[in-house]
């Protein structure tokens, strides 16, 4: 069975995003935690293949969360689930290795949209988010030379974007794992990208892939 963790300290957001993520997954077990140091204690006591974490807890920051599950777990895909759509926010989330970020007020629809992405490998992003990246990056486009990757590494990045996982990448490619990873940190440096969210959207800016925002 899929497991996520949420960490969300207000009650009646915690429950409504809980049964949002059991609707967008199906057969999904969640669980919740209030702070940081309960969500510190899931982590060690259970894997997680999806967390929907806050970044303002009673005793600390998420995005601290994030970090430490990047470091020991990196096959979660870690999501932002906030009030805050401001740029330190945002850039310090994906900086952590959060894989998308979502604005808590927004329609339940939209939001729910977002979450099933995950499943086709789209990142989710609230749409006032991923404008706000591709802004980003348009601008840091304007001053800096243009990125020129192989062939190999423009395949790479397209099933980066499309959500497959290294293994897949090496599968479809035909070659071994180390050679994938050796592509996608030579693409993530190149582009000057630490997480697969931040890939993604580069594709997208690069026209390799589409997507609806």
């Amino acid at each position: 069975m899929q497991t996520a963790l949420l960490l969300e300290d207000h009650e009646i957001t915690r429950q409504w995003l809980s049964e949002m993520i059991t609707e967008a997954f199906g057969d999904i077990e969640v669980v919740c935690a209030s702070t940081l140091e309960a969500g510190r204690l899931a982590l060690k006591e259970n894997h997680f293949n999806l967390a929907l974490i806050d970044i303002s807890l009673p005793d600390g920051n998420g995005i601290d969360l994030i970090r430490e599950i990047t470091r020991h777990s990196p096959e979660t895909y870690c999501v932002v689930a906030t009030i805050y759509d401001d740029d330190d926010h945002l850039f310090s989330a994906l900086q952590a290795g959060a894989q998308g970020y979502l604005v808590k007020e927004q329609a339940k629809e939209q939001l729910l949209i977002r979450l099933k992405g995950i499943l086709n490998g789209d990142p989710p992003l609230s749409p006032a988010i991923a404008r706000r990246v591709l802004r980003h990056f348009r601008a840091r486009q304007e001053v800096s030379p243009s990125v020129s990757l192989s062939e190999r590494e423009t395949e790479v990045l397209t099933l980066i974007a499309k959500g497959y996982s290294r293994g897949e990448i090496a599968d479809l490619l035909g070659i071994t794992k180390n050679t994938a990873a050796a592509y996608i940190k030579n693409t993530y440096q190149k582009l000057n990208v630490s997480t697969r969210a931040e890939a993604a959207l580069q594709a997208v800016r690069l026209g390799l892939v589409d997507t609806d925002i």
